[in-house]
């Protein structure tokens, strides 16, 4: 990993007295519980990093900023599949099934979202209707071949995955990558734009 924080990644460090006066009660909790914060895209002071807290339910998110300074610790998505999950949900399933599979691609990979959340931290993030959300960092272009082929293999798992490809420029769905279009919609800091190549960083500045 890089030495700067990066998308998805979880940090500790952020208490309920750095929130905003406004910020939600159930935001408080979660930060007094210990529990980390999500890296998020967006553009921040110097010496500050986007976070959001994350509650117990998909409405209770709340977008912040941590400095630091103040980081404790920081857990990145490919260091949660260091020991694989154990139960029966769905999506604890799809991740063993696919870790085998995936491992074999020679490329970084992580498990972010829910499941990520709950290797991390021991909370009960995950129901049985939980999506699996995987990221593949993606240094180098991977063929749209490629991205079809290992589309489909999610497309098995017994519950909804997406993947996330993590390139130089941003995150762009493999679904979407995996597809037809000419052009995908690539996620960065300063927003959301359509490109046709996310590793031909010199489109950005189009």
């Amino acid at each position: 990993m890089n030495n700067r924080p990066c998308p998805h990644d979880l940090l500790w460090g952020l208490t309920p007295a750095q929130l905003p006066a406004d910020a939600p009660g159930w935001a408080r909790q979660v930060l007094a519980d210990g529990q980390p914060v999500v890296v998020r895209r967006a553009l921040v002071a110097s010496g500050q990093v986007a976070v959001g807290v994350r509650g117990a339910s998909r409405d209770q998110r709340y977008a912040t900023t941590l400095e630091l300074s103040r980081v404790l610790r920081r857990v990145g998505p490919e260091q949660l599949i260091e020991r694989l999950p154990t139960g029966g949900l769905p999506a604890f399933k799809a991740l063993a099934l696919l870790k085998p599979f995936l491992d074999e691609l020679g490329l970084v990979w992580g498990v972010t979202g829910s499941v990520g959340y709950q290797l991390a931290t021991g909370a009960e993030a995950v129901r049985v209707g939980s999506d699996l959300d995987l990221l593949l960092r993606t240094p180098q272009p991977l063929s749209r071949q490629l991205a079809s082929e290992l589309q489909r293999l999610l497309d098995e798992a017994p519950c909804a995955v997406d993947m996330q490809l993590e390139t130089p420029s941003g995150g762009v769905a493999l679904r979407e990558w995996a597809g037809e279009s000419g052009s995908v919609l690539l996620k960065c800091a300063t927003g959301a734009r359509l490109i046709e190549n996310p590793w031909a960083t010199g489109e950005l500045a189009a």
